[in-house]
């Protein structure tokens, strides 16, 4: 075998089908589209057109909407925490924030940081700093000794819209 020789199975491609080629080939003349009408013409066949009826998606109800100032937190039960603790992949004498949580693989996502919830057993003495955190999470952990510190994470939209408006001072503060 040599590699002029190399050859696909045959059958593996098939050429498309080239409509509207004579009658010898079966799909001449009308090209399969039949005789008349809409779609017999091109550039018309409408999506979802029945015939001057409401389109079954327009007659269907409309049902809930999307907050588009919605926020995006990683929550995090304290169980877990816990668990990361016990296993020693969490240290328990620094700050745990969300870098050390997503380290620590479960802090997924989150844009607007992460929040804590109060499900499972806890009993570490750890301090936080959050974005937000359930009042029975801030129980337990003032429970256990520990502390929580929340902070207020700024969107990078706003951070954007936030330089954007200081360069315009500062611009017009030059002129």
């Amino acid at each position: 075998m040599k590699l002029n020789e190399i050859r696909d199975n045959p059958g593996a491609r098939k050429s498309r089908v080239r409509v509207g080629r004579g009658i010898g080939s079966g799909l001449g003349k009308t090209a399969g589209r039949g005789q008349k009408g809409q779609k017999s013409r091109s550039g018309v066949s409408i999506k979802g057109f029945e015939g001057g009826q409401m389109p079954l998606h327009m007659r269907l109800p409309k049902r809930g909407f999307n907050n588009i100032f919605a926020k995006d937190y990683a929550e995090v039960n304290l169980g877990t925490i816990q668990k990361l603790v016990d296993a020693k992949k969490l240290d328990a004498k620094g700050t745990i924030d969300h870098a050390a949580l997503k380290a620590a693989g479960v802090a997924r996502g989150g844009k607007d940081g992460v929040r804590l919830l109060g499900k499972g057993d806890y009993s570490a003495k750890l301090s936080f700093k959050v974005a937000g955190l359930s009042k029975g999470a801030r129980e337990a952990i003032e429970k256990a000794g520990g502390s929580v510190e929340v902070i207020e994470v700024v969107p990078a939209s706003e951070k954007a819209a936030a330089k954007k408006g200081s360069v315009k001072k500062a611009a017009a503060a030059k002129a």
